[in-house]
């Protein structure tokens, strides 16, 4: 019996030292990366992506994600290095450019959003998140032409893209095109009934067309979606109802 306890306490001994021995492989802090990201879990998923990167630092899927979770948690600057990297790694790759137009747009340096957008454009033709960012940025700078021609090629290259219909309808609305916008956002709801930001925006322009009863319904649905609009908006509606304060 006494032979038996020794040598199962030698196997079990074994079985640790194996185990305490064995380094994990690129692939794997990548996986756990993966699976920390999709939990939510952004601090695990950058410090395995790192992992990733100092075993193997021609990793490009892990530079990208990196990037990505540093978007996530709003460290931008992190976000722009990690992303350059992997431009660096991969330079054809079109959405490494456009992700990094994101956290350009993120920081307010529209020039160098539009130039990222436009260079994920020439290398993927029929990019309509890129049409669609661009698009919106152009809405900005107040270039409609622009904006206009990238937010139809987006709906022209993906009929239910909801965010360029949103978008579409914003630009149309900063032109008081008041009732192309309507149908615009009218779209972007009919294509997503959850989508806070349509309603949001829908509400603005009930406003500035005097149908304040439908702007206000759209200010309590975009509140419900958890997408409030601006409070100086809502006094001013609600003054213009004779709601007072």
């Amino acid at each position: 019996m006494s032979k038996l306890r020794i040598m199962s306490f030698v196997v079990a001994g074994s079985l640790v030292l194996i185990a305490n021995s064995y380094a994990a492989t690129t692939k794997e802090y990548f996986d756990q990366g993966m699976n920390d990201a999709q939990q939510g879990n952004l601090t695990a998923a950058i410090d395995d992506f790192k992992k990733a990167i100092a075993i193997d630092p021609d990793f490009p899927n892990a530079y990208y994600n990196l990037a990505l979770a540093y978007y996530k948690q709003g460290n931008y600057d992190e976000a722009l290095t990690a992303y350059t990297k992997a431009i660096e790694k991969r330079p054809t790759d079109a959405i490494n450019y456009s992700n990094r137009g994101n956290v350009y747009d993120a920081e307010g340096e529209i020039d160098s959003a539009i130039a990222d957008y436009t260079k994920a454009i020439q290398l993927k033709p029929d990019f309509s998140d890129a049409y669609t960012n661009r698009g919106f940025d152009y809405t900005k700078e107040e270039d409609f032409t622009k904006a206009l021609a990238d937010l139809n090629k987006a709906i022209e290259l993906d009929p239910s893209h909801v965010s360029a219909y949103l978008n579409r309808g914003i630009a149309y609305a900063k032109q008081d095109e008041f009732n192309q916008a309507i149908a615009d956002l009218n779209k972007a709801i009919a294509l997503d009934p959850n989508y806070g930001k349509a309603y949001s925006n829908r509400a603005v322009v009930y406003y500035h067309m005097n149908d304040f009863n439908k702007a206000w319904s759209d200010v309590h649905k975009a509140d419900e979606l958890g997408a409030q609009p601006n409070p100086r908006f809502v006094q001013r509606l609600m003054e213009s109802m004779g709601m007072g304060g």
